[in-house]
C-alpha cells in the first residue's frame, strides 16, 4: 500500500517538469536586500500587491535609511503606509521589529541569517510579533534563496487543489508539508511557477480546467470529472 504521504509527494516530479515546460525555471535573483524583503512582506498582508508596492516606494522615498522609520513619529510612519490598508497595525509592528533587530545585532541588518540553521533562522524570525510562517519563508526564499517554502493564498489554493496539500490543512500548516515534497534546491523555482498557475488558471473563483496543463495529476479535476460522470 503507498501511503497518502507518498501518494502527494510523487506528484511533484512529473508536475515540475510540465510546469517547467510551460512557464520556464525561475532562476533566483535577490530583488530586495533581506531586510527590506522583511519589511516589504509585512506591509503585504492583507492587501494587493499593487497597495504593498505603493506603500514600500512612499517609505523608501520618505525615509533615508530604517533607522530613521524607526525613530520616527508613529503618526508619520501610519501616514506614509497608509496605501497599505490597516496602517495603524503595521506601522507599530514595522517599528518594533526595527528596533529590535537593532538593539539585538547593533545595525540595521540580518544578514547573519543566510548563515544560522535554517530553523533557527526562522525560529528568530517568526519571534517577532507580527511575522509568521509565510514572511519567515519569503525572506529566507526570496532573500537568501534558502530551501524555504513560503505558502501564500495561491499556493494554498492550488496545493489542496491538485492534491499537495490535505483539504483541511491552515495556510501556517501548509510550508513545512510543502518543504517535504518539495526538493530544497526547487523552492523558489516551484514555488513562482505554481503561484504563476494560480493568478492564471487556477483561479479562486473558477479554475481554468479547461486550460491547465496539470488535469492528469490534479484530484480536484479527477473529482469533478467523477462527478459529471
Amino acid at each position: 500500500m503507498i501511503s497518502d504521504f507518498e501518494r502527494r509527494k510523487a506528484k511533484y516530479a512529473p508536475i515540475a517538469q510540465t510546469l517547467h515546460a510551460v512557464f520556464g525555471r525561475p532562476t533566483w535573483r535577490q530583488s530586495l536586500p533581506p531586510l527590506d524583503e522583511l519589511i516589504d512582506c509585512i506591509l503585504s498582508q492583507s492587501t494587493t500587491d499593487l497597495n504593498k508596492d505603493r506603500a514600500f516606494a512612499a517609505l523608501k522615498a520618505r525615509f533615508a535609511s530604517w533607522e530613521q522609520v524607526m525613530n520616527a513619529p508613529l503618526e508619520a510612519v501610519i501616514e506614509t503606509i497608509r496605501p497599505s490598508g490597516l496602517a495603524h497595525q503595521k506601522a507599530p509592528v514595522i517599528q518594533d521589529v526595527l528596533r529590535r533587530i537593532y538593539v539585538e545585532r547593533g545595525e540595521m541588518n540580518i544578514d547573519f541569517l543566510a548563515d544560522v540553521p535554517l530553523d533557527e533562522a526562522k525560529a528568530w524570525l517568526t519571534s517577532f510579533k507580527g511575522v509568521g510562517p509565510k514572511t519567515a519563508a519569503i525572506v529566507l526564499c526570496f532573500g537568501f534563496n534558502r530551501p524555504a517554502f513560503p505558502v501564500d493564498t495561491h499556493i494554498h489554493r492550488v496545493g489542496q487543489r491538485i492534491g499537495f496539500l490535505p483539504a483541511n490543512i491552515s495556510a501556517d500548516k501548509a510550508h513545512p508539508v510543502m518543504e517535504s515534497i518539495v526538493p530544497p534546491e526547487a523552492h523558489y523555482e516551484f514555488h513562482l511557477n505554481l503561484i504563476r498557475l494560480g493568478r492564471e488558471i487556477c483561479q479562486a473563483r473558477r479554475p481554468k480546467c479547461e486550460l491547465c496543463p496539470l488535469t492528469a495529476h490534479c484530484d480536484y479535476y479527477k473529482s469533478m470529472t467523477y462527478g459529471e460522470s
